[in-house]
């Protein structure tokens, strides 16, 4: 009889904490409602915040990290700032802000390249220059490897490209599993996700303090839903398996390509990341800001506004002069 007490207790506080959840989700949603556009394709639902117009130069795509969402580059002012003078779009990936993460998929970063491509050709956009950050540079290179011809040239910040052993993969793989994963991000993740995540954007930003832009408008409620949980989850988990995808394929890159990152990022490694990844592309660039760590958008905004212009100017370069042999 207690044991059975037990588990009937154990089970309506599971729900409470389910439904206070659910609900601490709708209102957050309301308070912070999409503030771009969705466009269906392939039976996902994909929700991007679009910028500026066509000045005669390639559109530029902002593919985000792990946690975060489009509305990371709109709250650093890259997106305004680049929408000056370029067409930009900041997708939202799946799973993360508003846009759908399905889960008769496993959203690789392979998987998630073919889906962002498709959805820009939807666009009417054929060629790119694509500018990733974190697990976002993944995605850039898979976009890159799968059909080079519709990538203009790539801007990876603060990127992880080489595996290597990570202590957070399995800290934070646990809500991706099936079953008892979906069990702790309607219950308990939430509430541990809540209690470190000062935590976590300290380190992220270390050695520098969160900017106050940032801790006072990221809609840190968004990315504590049980759904974008799982998310998060799931992209810890398939993180190193995406860098071995492509670690025997950064020869095969073509296009101009620009590495940046902060020299003092703390959480993807600046020589076994950034740097061996220049060593392994002929011809990149590798551009390091010094001071500033692995939020190298909102640390050094001028510096990566710089860098993607730099290089949007460098494909135009390179596809006027193919035009003309």
């Amino acid at each position: 009889m207690k044991t059975a007490n037990w588990i009937a207790g154990a089970a309506v506080a599971l729900g409470a904490a389910a439904l206070a959840n659910h609900l601490v989700a709708q209102r957050n949603e309301a308070r912070h409602p999409p503030r771009g556009r969705f466009l269906t394709v392939d039976g996902v639902r994909l929700h991007f915040i679009e910028r500026g117009a066509s000045h005669g130069g390639p559109t530029l795509v902002l593919l985000h990290g792990n946690g975060a969402m489009a509305e990371d580059f709109a709250l650093s002012g890259i997106l305004d700032e680049l929408g000056q003078t370029h067409h930009v779009i900041a997708f939202d990936r799946p799973g993360f802000g508003y846009s759908d993460r399905p889960r008769a998929h496993i959203w690789t970063a392979a998987n998630q390249a073919r889906l962002l491509r498709r959805a820009l050709r939807r666009m009417g956009i054929q060629r790119a220059v694509l500018a990733g950050h974190s697990w976002g540079t993944l995605v850039a290179l898979e976009m890159a490897l799968q059909r080079p011809d519709q990538v203009a040239a790539l801007v990876l910040m603060s990127g992880y490209f080489t595996p290597t052993l990570r202590m957070d993969v399995p800290a934070f793989s646990g809500p991706a599993i099936p079953v008892l994963g979906d069990i702790m991000r309607y219950t308990i993740s939430p509430l541990i996700a809540w209690a470190i995540t000062p935590l976590l954007f300290r380190r992220i930003f270390a050695p520098g303090p969160v900017p106050s832009h940032f801790a006072e408008g990221f809609p840190t409620g968004l990315s504590l839903r049980p759904s974008q949980i799982r998310a998060s989850a799931a992209d810890t988990a398939l993180m190193i398996p995406a860098a071995m995808a492509t670690r025997n394929r950064h020869g095969e890159v073509q296009m101009p390509v620009l590495i940046l990152a902060g020299a003092e990022d703390r959480i993807a490694d600046v020589g076994r990341q950034s740097a061996r990844l220049h060593r392994d592309i002929p011809g990149s660039e590798l551009r390091l800001v010094p001071g500033a760590g692995h939020m190298i958008h909102h640390a050094a905004p001028e510096a990566v506004v710089q860098a993607i212009r730099d290089t949007a100017d460098r494909a135009r370069d390179c596809a006027a002069e193919s035009a003309a042999a």
